[in-house]
């Protein structure tokens, strides 16, 4: 006789791999027990009634930014995964570049791990990082539990002796080819450093520095070039590779035919290169200023012709916050990011499915089975199904509200999306079983997420190898 269900998610309708379909969770030991109608309980049980609710998996955001060790007044892991389970997203994987010192060598990593440590609302994984000088730190990295490593084409700014500095083309070569041979993945920043620098300089020295002066410096061109030149040294090399916040069809469509060369490459794009536009950049300002920047609404609509035929792996946030008074001023010189963090999930269900009919099981895929599956997290993350933690966002699809500075959960409260109309809304959010989030509530008192790393995946879920999807055990 098998112990109660820990919780039980009643009368939810429940998007699952390859269909919607009306469900209980059975949650026992942080997993998912049972899927199935009408899951007997106990009195030991704890129930959430789900009617009226979609149950999403919970999203696997690939692509934050908290900034610690070091940097955390500009978003730390408390603020920062608070904002997430607000949203909806039960995993990230933390960026190694903000952070002083950056995720560059197994010392850094110790410092992250050790900011992190009980400060996590959610799960998380961590990038390693790719720079001039340190490839023969990246084997220490990966066996440490890195589910990859990010590198830039494009400078990223910052100053000091200890920055994260982008690849010239002689460490990118080396780095993929030692990345290969550790089987690890490389995610690249693909924008020219030699075309957006040139431009911008001389845009400056023009005195054209309005934001679409700002757009005009960092054209698709430098994207395309950026992802073409990364695709030949992957050739050469075998490297697996995963372009990050990919803003153009032009550059989805290089990356397509990659794929059918039998490239083993994917491609993200953001919530905000599908919500906003360059008209946006110009009505908010450096609010919504990013790199790549937004695009025209031409550009857009091309963008979501992609999203509809499938053919984007990944959608993250590219959560980049900062304090307000950086976001403000001169377009050229104000920092380049998005707080968006909190917003990723409602932003898809929202412009994805409710105004464009792209299925939910599609806006599932893209958030959270193929970075969970990417970037070793699958089958423990990313999907609703036997064995796998039961992280798990409840949303009402009827909810619409007008988001508020005062909803945002972040360190620095300013997001291009405030006075924003969602169709929708995150009521709840559960975190290998537990509720760490819901509306009214905020989260939950203890930060209890946990260091998720890619060595997982060598571990056999026998629930999920002895029963299908659906069924298996279905009562008490």
């Amino acid at each position: 006789m098998n112990k109660p269900f820990d919780v039980v998610i009643k009368n939810g309708t429940v998007v699952l791999a390859d269909c919607v379909r009306r469900l209980d969770i059975g949650i026992r030991d942080g997993k998912i027990a049972a899927l199935g109608e009408n899951l007997t309980v106990s009195e030991l049980t704890a129930i959430y009634d789900a009617e009226h609710l979609h149950v999403m998996p919970g999203m696997v955001d690939a692509h934050v930014h908290f900034n610690e060790p070091a940097l955390g007044h500009w978003e730390g892991f408390a603020t920062g995964s608070a904002s997430l389970a607000a949203g909806g997203c039960t995993t990230y994987i933390d960026m190694p570049l903000n952070g002083v010192p950056p995720t560059v060598r197994l010392s850094a990593l110790a410092s992250k791990l050790e900011a992190a440590e009980g400060a996590s609302y959610v799960d998380y994984a961590l990038w390693g990082g790719l720079v001039p000088g340190n490839v023969g730190q990246l084997q220490g990295l990966a066996e440490a539990g890195v589910v990859g490593f990010k590198a830039f084409m494009s400078c990223p700014g910052g100053e000091g002796e200890d920055i994260f500095a982008e690849v010239d083309d002689l460490t990118l070569y080396e780095g993929m080819k030692e990345i290969a041979r550790l089987g690890k993945v490389l995610a690249l920043h693909a924008e020219s450093e030699a075309i957006v620098s040139r431009l911008a300089a001389q845009a400056k020295t023009e005195g054209r520095r309005g934001a679409l002066d700002y757009v005009a410096t960092r054209p698709i061109l430098a994207e395309l070039e950026a992802v073409n030149r990364a695709l030949f040294y992957a050739e050469q090399t075998g490297c697996k590779l995963h372009f990050v916040h990919i803003s153009s069809a032009e550059a989805v469509q290089v990356i397509t035919e990659a794929k059918a060369r039998g490239m083993d490459v994917t491609v993200e794009t953001c919530p905000h290169y599908l919500a906003l536009t360059s008209a946006d950049l110009e009505r908010l300002g450096p609010l919504a200023k990013c790199a790549p920047p937004l695009r025209s609404a031409e550009d857009q609509e091309r963008l979501w012709a992609k999203v509809a035929e499938g053919a984007l792996n990944i959608i993250a946030s590219d959560h980049s916050p900062c304090p307000t008074t950086m976001k403000q001023g001169d377009m050229f010189e104000a920092w380049g990011g998005i707080s968006c963090a909190q917003s990723s999930l409602e932003l898809m269900l929202d412009e994805g499915h409710l105004r464009r009919g792209i299925p939910l099981t599609e806006i599932a895929r893209m958030l959270s089975l193929e970075p969970a599956k990417r970037f070793g997290l699958h089958p423990r993350k990313g999907e609703i199904t036997l064995g796998a933690d039961a992280d798990l966002a409840l949303v009402d699809l009827n909810l619409a509200y007008t988001l508020e500075q005062s909803d945002l959960l972040y360190r620095h409260k300013h997001s291009p999306y405030i006075g924003k109309t969602f169709g929708c809304r995150v009521k709840a959010t559960y975190v290998r079983g537990a509720k760490v989030y819901e509306i009214g509530e905020e989260v939950t008192a203890k930060a209890e997420g946990s260091w998720v790393r890619h060595a997982d995946t060598a571990l056999v879920y026998s629930a999920i190898a002895a029963a299908s999807a659906i069924g298996g055990e279905s009562h008490e």
